[in-house]
């Protein structure tokens, strides 16, 4: 019999702010965290927005000395983790440890220090390139600090399916819990490639929303004005428990995890199927898995990149899945407000999906002013809404054709 699995704890490095509670806030309050980008100068660049997170000191968390040789995307990684293990209330012991997992989503690692030692390289030779550098930049480093920083000696993994990886991360620890191999597991996502390297490369994709004089209202998904995706940064991390473990040190449950489904486009590097045809598989392997009906979602945290080609494709395909029903459930898009935090999202978003459980609300779209008219769905727009939600969908979907969807529910005993 598979066993049931619970998210006791939360935590979040978001440009809404660092920690759950002011994060959250303003997410359901519909704020934007898209601003000017201050990291690296923007004078040759055609895209000068982002998602920079501007409050953050890892101090609070690590000593300098450590601090130092840790790259951004695992300093976001690991300060979230600390405050979802710290919500949770649940202690790493050397009797437990060896049941404590960390599972990881991570896109593209420490991109910001690979171009700046690209440059030392060039500019003053191999030996003045750090001895630090493999170690921070390479993607399994957020799962590696976190799991040393608890002592945590169960597994120890990173996804790397680019979007998609926060979501992949999440369901795979649903599955060892589940499954018997873990009873606690540190899962979610992390990124931070808000760099000139970064920018440059999605922006010559065409991939990058350009509405540099308007910043917060750029990421605008199934808007009809919509004109790409805002990269951003950040860290979603959730405490992932075997429910008889919960209950039996009385922890808070936010929502049960109960349905994981992921697939392949098997189609093109960077680009959606027009029938949404992997998302679709994806969300009904979720579905399946969950053991419910199609109409007893009632919330979907959306993939919502605010791409042309995305945001009609994911309506496409939810109205494939549901049918009549598709029309029935509320839909929003939070990376309208955050921005797309690429290998972190679905981290983020799997904690966006379980406080929406727990509090029994849907936060907006911000900027669906006009929906483009293929997406004629409801996306919640621009104002947060409190409803009954039983059961919450998150979808996420990566470069190379790779989905990953997971459902929440609300609990009960």
């Amino acid at each position: 019999m598979n066993r049931r699995v619970v998210v006791t704890g939360v935590g979040l490095v978001t440009p809404q702010g660092i920690g759950v509670e002011t994060a959250w806030k303003n997410i359901c309050d519909g704020v934007s965290g898209i601003k000017t980008i201050t990291r690296f100068d923007t004078s040759d660049h055609p895209v000068k927005i982002a998602g920079e997170i501007r409050d953050f000191d890892i101090e609070n968390y690590l000593d300098k000395k450590t601090a130092k040789h840790i790259d951004l995307f695992a300093q976001y990684g690991l300060a979230a983790s600390i405050e979802a293990v710290k919500d949770s209330g649940f202690t790493v012991t050397e009797q437990n440890s060896d049941r404590v997992g960390t599972i990881v989503g991570c896109g593209m690692g420490g991109l910001p220090t690979i171009e700046k030692y690209h440059r030392v390289l060039f500019d003053r030779g191999p030996r003045k390139v750090t001895p630090f550098f493999i170690p921070m930049v390479i993607p399994n480093m957020p799962a590696g600090h976190i799991s040393m920083h608890f002592g945590t000696r169960g597994p120890n993994l990173v996804m790397t399916t680019a979007c998609a990886a926060g979501t992949h991360a999440v369901g795979e620890a649903y599955r060892h819990i589940q499954n018997g191999k873990c009873d606690m597991i540190i899962s979610g996502g992390t990124e931070a490639v808000i760099c000139s390297m970064g920018i440059a490369g999605f922006s010559s994709m065409k991939a990058l929303s350009t509405r540099n004089d308007e910043p917060t209202l750029a990421s605008r998904p199934f808007d009809k004005d919509r004109d790409g995706f805002v990269m951003s940064e950040g860290a979603g991390i959730l405490i992932l428990e075997e429910l008889e473990s919960a209950k039996s040190r009385g922890a808070k449950i936010y929502a049960e995890v109960v349905g994981y489904g992921l697939s392949s486009d098997a189609y093109h590097v960077a680009a959606p199927p027009e029938d949404g045809a992997g998302a679709i598989r994806s969300m009904r392997m979720a579905i399946e898995d969950a053991e419910i009906s199609p109409d007893e979602i009632d919330y979907v945290n959306a993939h919502g990149t605010s791409t042309p080609l995305n945001d009609r494709c994911e309506t496409t395909a939810l109205k494939t899945v549901f049918g009549e029903h598709a029309y029935k459930f509320a839909i929003s898009s939070t990376k309208s407000m955050t921005g797309h935090m690429l290998g972190a999202a679905g981290g983020i978003e799997s904690v966006f999906t379980a406080l929406s459980v727990s509090d029994q609300i849907a936060p907006p779209t911000i900027n669906l002013l006009e929906p483009s008219p293929e997406c004629d769905l409801d996306y919640v727009p621009n104002t947060a809404r409190n409803m009954d939600i039983r059961n919450a969908m998150s979808n996420s979907f990566g470069f190379g054709g790779t989905n990953g969807v997971v459902i929440m529910q609300r609990f009960s005993s």
